[in-house]
């Protein structure tokens, strides 16, 4: 059972498996700053100082806690309608989705141009070959 695990763990396409998804967890924390700290508050100050990450909608305050944020409001357990992580979260998967379709594009734009490239031709054999192959072929078919 151990060496059918370890046949299993050392093919290529483990192996590729497993660095595809290091390497998109790592992508998917990068895409997550540069929302969260670059584009959403670029994009708050140019629609009047909105913050995204704060942009909720209170849905049960039987208390009536003041919530000035989405983290007050859990500790409050006030029950929210988070809005601006919503909007946050549809921007990191259109960055992400966007990306995969340029790799997946550059990898085909890849495979076509392979492709077309001509397949090595063996070249055709001497006038020697052949007149040696015949005489080959006529010894055979006349054995003395």
């Amino acid at each position: 059972m151990f060496k059918e695990f370890r046949d299993f763990a050392i093919k290529g396409n483990m192996i590729d498996l497993a660095i595809g998804v290091i390497i998109g967890a790592a992508f998917g924390a990068i895409v997550s700053s540069i929302v969260d700290d670059i584009f959403m508050p670029l994009i708050g100050l140019i629609i009047g100082g909105v913050d995204f990450s704060n942009l909720f909608v209170v849905l049960s305050n039987p208390d009536n806690v003041a919530v000035p944020s989405v983290a007050a409001a859990k500790e409050a357990g006030v029950s929210t309608l988070n809005v601006g992580l919503f909007i946050n979260a549809v921007v990191k998967f259109t960055i992400i989705a966007f990306v995969l379709f340029m790799v997946v594009k550059g990898i085909n734009s890849l495979k076509r141009e392979a492709a077309k490239e001509p397949v090595a031709q063996t070249p055709a054999p001497s006038k020697e070959e052949v007149l040696l192959t015949e005489i080959r072929d006529a010894l055979r078919a006349n054995p003395r």
